[in-house]
């Protein structure tokens, strides 16, 4: 199961729950509606129903809320998650423009960045380990690092920059 859809039935499963709580407390409401004429010499008995009725409506109520910020919270959080995505993709594609990489290159720094492993990398291009080793280590003479890490140091540094860290006080 995919995280997408794992995340997509998490939200159903609890619109259910809440529809089926709320059908409850409808269908609790209308019996008690209806006994109401039966029982006025029992004082406690619709009291206690009135009272779960009222913990389902109640409880319904909190779940359609609950689900609406749910559902919020995702819309901004993806919204975020792809100005991210296309910012990081633009700033791989500075570097690869001002390293002069050839497309050759690029396939395989970007596999790298992703953290597919040089076996990987060549089993997806269909070449030869020993190629995309080639291919890699003059990505990293043209970007001036010595590995994969610094590659990706790289590339969080710029992406990180301007932010200043508050030191943390003494404890």
């Amino acid at each position: 199961m995919t995280a997408r859809f794992a995340h997509f039935a998490g939200h159903r499963a609890l619109v259910v729950v809440t529809f089926l709580q709320a059908a409850c407390g409808v269908y609790f409401l209308a019996d008690v509606l209806t006994e109401l004429p039966e029982l006025r010499g029992e004082s406690m008995h619709p009291v206690f129903e009135l009272m779960v009725v009222a913990t389902l409506g109640f409880g319904s109520v909190l779940g359609a809320v609950e689900i609406r910020r749910l559902l919020g919270r995702n819309r901004h959080m993806e919204s975020r998650m792809r100005v991210a995505s296309g910012a990081f993709l633009e700033l791989l594609e500075e570097h690869f423009v001002r390293w002069s990489l050839t497309p050759s290159e690029r396939d395989v720094a970007l596999l790298s960045v992703k953290g597919l492993s040089i076996g990987e990398i060549a089993a997806l291009r269909e070449t030869r380990e020993g190629t995309v080793k080639a291919q890699c280590a003059a990505v990293y003479r043209k970007a001036g690092v010595s590995g994969r890490a610094q590659l990706l140091s790289l590339f969080v540094e710029d992406l990180m920059a301007g932010v200043v860290l508050e030191p943390t006080a003494a404890r």
